[in-house]
């Protein structure tokens, strides 16, 4: 087994260090109805972590990653990237959806290459798009079209064209969720990879509890709405290899165990939304 500290100091950059104090976040409803998403949440997220929101459906994971993203603004609170208050998106952050979302009359090569022409530097970074490519293991389909990809590689598409632009932060929304279980468990694994190579800082909401413990470093359990952080739970569970964690052992059990009752879901472990 790898050693998660050690491991873990190699992995780690300087940069991608998010800090979140008393943020809360509203919404009004087409009825007028207002919504309160969040309340008086806080987090630390330090440099290079790979980090599991879990929670009940609907009780503010994305709105959370959405809120560091800068696609959003809290109503109250601050959050900050490295020091500095995030207001707006930005490049040092990449985003990425549980579908896909490529453009469907560009290749692989073009979407990925999209960002880098809007931002106007395709000239000067363009040949990073093949190492890219290689990075998430679609060498041979740069000049393929989204609908000619499967699921997986879509989402490794997805991935890259996050990647391209150099991320300090890359915040993923449940990316596996529209997976079959084969092809989501090959995908973790090159998640961990990728977080390996480039040393991001990875913020990952998922309803998984498996794939939260299989991932992460910390887990943030989340309250139901309005959401605020119930628990922080400390993955120390050695990695392997490929930085994944054996899924039958007794620690890992015992984790899930304790992740569920924290939920509130014990005794409904075969609920299909919770596993692989």
């Amino acid at each position: 087994m790898v050693d998660t500290k050690s491991q873990a100091s190699c992995i780690h950059s300087h940069t991608g260090n998010i800090r979140a104090r008393d943020i809360s976040k509203e919404f009004i409803r087409p009825d007028g109805e207002k919504v309160i998403a969040l309340s008086n949440l806080d987090a630390d997220i330090k440099a290079g972590e790979f980090i599991c929101l879990i929670g009940p459906s609907g009780c503010g994971k994305s709105t959370l990653l959405r809120l560091i993203a800068g696609l959003n603004e809290p109503n109250s609170g601050d959050i900050k990237l490295d020091g500095q208050t995030i207001k707006g998106p930005g490049y040092e952050r990449g985003l990425v959806f549980q579908d896909p979302t490529l453009f469907p009359w560009l290749t692989v090569h073009d979407n990925i290459a999209y960002g880098l022409k809007v931002r106007h530097v395709y000239k000067h970074k363009k040949e990073e798009i093949h190492e890219f490519i290689q990075l998430v293991g679609l060498k041979g389909f740069e000049k393929s079209y989204p609908h000619q990809l499967s699921g997986g590689m879509a989402q490794r598409a997805s991935l890259a064209r996050a990647l391209v632009n150099h991320p300090k932060v890359l915040l993923l929304d449940e990316p596996l969720g529209a997976l079959d279980a084969f092809t989501r468990m090959n995908m973790q694994d090159e998640i961990l990879r990728i977080w390996k190579e480039r040393g991001t800082t990875m913020i990952m909401v998922t309803h998984d509890v498996d794939e939260a413990i299989y991932l992460s470093d910390r887990v943030f359990v989340m309250t139901p709405r309005p959401a605020r952080i119930e628990r922080i739970i400390d993955v120390n569970i050695g990695r392997n290899e490929s930085l994944g964690r054996q899924r039958d052992s007794g620690d890992f059990l015992q984790l899930r165990s304790k992740i569920l009752q924290i939920l509130d879901f014990t005794g409904k472990v075969q609920q299909p939304e919770f596993y692989l």
